[in-house]
């Protein structure tokens, strides 16, 4: 064998050694990167305005009921509820947008056994559910909407299968501090005045 058949050889062989590891690092360097997330679409959004730590407060009155934290985990696909009432009360819920469906969904689960599962969407800037309280065997529905530089959430309920509605509580989250007040302000003032646009 010559010379510069073996040169042409070993070049061969350090061409596809020289391949083979440059694919392998760029596996390796594509696996470090972190994954694109899956709830990117806007309509996955649409509740962001209830992420944030809270005193709540029964509308009109000043004293504080419960404090809550509301944080958006895997990957912003989902807001996660931690509710404790000065009463004892500790729940927590878990509220994603079902894209296939196009509907929101939120499960709430409590220290005294309640389940609530709860489904619906947005409407006129209010988010909007509906479902059953599995406990009481009652029909719900709670609404979210920003309100001085809050969120207020009120629901009602029935006992007779949604024949009747009756009024079941009425809350304010305020946020503890003041950097998320004025986020909250701004972005009220923001949609707001994209409505304006929208009705000229």
């Amino acid at each position: 064998m010559s010379r510069i058949t073996q040169w042409v050889k070993f070049g061969i062989v350090a061409a596809i050694v020289l391949a083979n590891c440059s694919v392998t690092a760029g596996r390796a360097f594509a696996a470090e990167l972190p994954p694109a997330s899956a709830c990117e679409a806007p309509a996955y959004r649409q509740f962001d305005y209830w992420a944030g730590e809270w005193d709540v407060f029964k509308v009109g009155s000043p004293v504080t009921v419960a404090h809550a934290q509301v944080d958006l985990i895997l990957n912003a696909c989902v807001l996660r509820e931690n509710y404790e009432s000065t009463d004892g009360l500790r729940g927590q819920s878990f509220t994603i947008y079902d894209a296939g469906r196009d509907v929101w969904h939120q499960s709430w689960v409590t220290n005294r056994g309640a389940l609530v599962v709860i489904e619906g969407k947005v409407e006129a800037n209010e988010m909007i559910l509906s479902g059953e309280d599995y406990a009481t065997g009652s029909l719900v529905r709670g609404t979210w909407k920003p309100a001085d530089e809050g969120v207020r959430e009120t629901a009602v309920k029935s006992l007779d299968g949604g024949k009747s509605w009756q009024p079941w509580f009425d809350l304010m989250f305020r946020p503890k501090n003041r950097r998320q007040a004025g986020w909250l302000t701004i972005r009220s003032r923001s949609r707001r005045s994209t409505a304006n646009i929208r009705q000229q």
